[in-house]
C-alpha cells in the first residue's frame, strides 16, 4: 500500500491551527469530511470514537508523531489526513513531547486486513526519522506531497 493511494490531498493540512488533542482530531476528520472522504453524518461518532481510543491509551507514540484511527461500519473506502503543526499539539504521547505530525487514518470496520496493511504502511515510514523530520519541516500541502511520493519510492531511507 502507497501513502499517496492513502492520503486523501485535500485532508493535507500543513498548519494545523488547533494546539489540544481533541481539537486536532476533530480537525482532521472535518478536513477529510470537506475533501468528500467521509460523510458528514458520521463526523460525531468518527470524533468520539477516536477520543475514546485516545483515553485507554494515546496514539502518540513519541518522537513528535502520533497516529489516532478508527474503524467504522458506515464508511466505505480508507482514508488518511495528515496535520502538520508548527507549535506542537499536547497528545498525551508516550514520551511526554508535544505533537507535531499527526497521520489520522479511517478504516471501514469491513476491510480489517487493509486497516492492518495502512497502519504498517504509516508506522513503517514515521519510524524513519527523515521523513519525520522532513514531515514536520513541511509547510505545505505541495511539500507534504513529495515527501509522500519520495517515501512510496522508496527514497527515503
Amino acid at each position: 500500500m502507497k501513502l499517496t493511494e492513502l492520503v486523501v490531498q485535500d485532508a493535507i493540512l500543513a498548519d494545523l491551527k488547533s494546539t489540544e488533542r481533541d481539537d486536532a482530531i476533530a480537525e482532521l476528520i472535518d478536513a477529510l469530511i470537506e475533501a468528500g472522504a467521509a460523510d458528514a453524518k458520521l463526523r460525531g461518532a468518527l470524533v468520539d470514537q477516536i477520543l475514546a481510543r485516545e483515553k485507554n491509551g494515546s496514539t502518540g507514540f513519541g518522537k513528535g508523531v502520533a497516529v489516532p484511527h478508527v474503524k467504522h461500519d458506515d464508511l466505505k473506502n480508507m482514508a488518511a489526513a495528515i496535520g502538520v503543526s508548527q507549535t506542537g499539539v499536547e497528545f498525551n504521547a508516550l514520551d511526554k513531547q508535544p505533537v507535531y505530525s499527526i497521520v489520522l487514518l479511517l478504516s471501514p470496520k469491513s476491510k480489517p486486513d487493509e486497516h492492518l496493511q495502512a497502519m504498517e504502511t504509516v508506522f513503517s515510514n514515521l519510524q524513519k526519522d527523515r521523513f519525520r523530520s522532513f514531515l514536520r519541516q513541511a509547510t505545505s500541502k505541495e511539500a507534504v506531497l513529495t515527501l509522500l511520493e519520495e517515501a512510496d519510492q522508496k527514497q527515503i531511507t
